[in-house]
């Protein structure tokens, strides 16, 4: 079982549970998926691109990527709809847990000049984004492999009611927040 699974069951949950007085275990705020997200607009001239990104992705969380598809025809940006624009991984369970456990204790540390992650990027209903510049951060890319340095988004969905308790939560796990 993933260390920060136990982590949660063992100390966070009953710390949770007291410092908001909940009257059952169910109203206790859990972790309930992390989306991996990398937008690639570069992938409609050249498919390759995307082979990559998915490559890379799938390294990273061990799920296969899906491809996302354009949702809207944008003339400006030359883009039809059902064109692809990036790749996508929803991550439940147990590979949850071990990729939070990775992003939180291997990979986020090795971001030069950091600091910790910014509390405030909660969307108010107790969900959390994160925006990363680069994917060496983690150990599974091989800097020698790589085509482009690419950014991707990691968004923590949480069953939590509020931002405090999804901030708790998080806090709780092992979430790096600045001081």
């Amino acid at each position: 079982m993933a260390r920060l699974k136990v982590k949660y069951t063992e100390e966070v949950a009953p710390a949770l549970m007291k410092e908001f007085g909940y009257k059952s275990v169910m109203q206790i705020p859990k972790i309930d998926k992390v989306v991996v997200n990398v937008g690639c607009g570069e992938a409609r001239e050249n498919a390759k691109v995307l082979e990559a990104v998915v490559s890379d992705i799938t390294a990273i969380t061990g799920q296969k990527a899906i491809i996302t598809k354009a949702k809207k025809s944008v003339a400006n940006f030359k883009l039809r709809e059902g064109m692809p624009v990036g790749a996508k991984v929803t991550l439940r369970g147990d590979k949850m847990w071990e990729f939070l456990d990775r992003l939180f204790n291997v990979a986020l540390p090795r971001v030069r000049d950091f600091h910790g992650i910014n509390p405030n990027s909660f969307d108010g209903r107790g969900n959390y984004a994160l925006g990363v510049k680069e994917q060496l951060i983690f150990p599974e890319i091989e800097y020698d492999k790589i085509d482009k340095i690419r950014g991707m988004d990691i968004i923590i969905c949480t069953t939590a009611q509020t931002d405090e308790e999804a901030r708790k939560l998080l806090e709780l796990v092992g979430a790096p927040f600045e001081r």
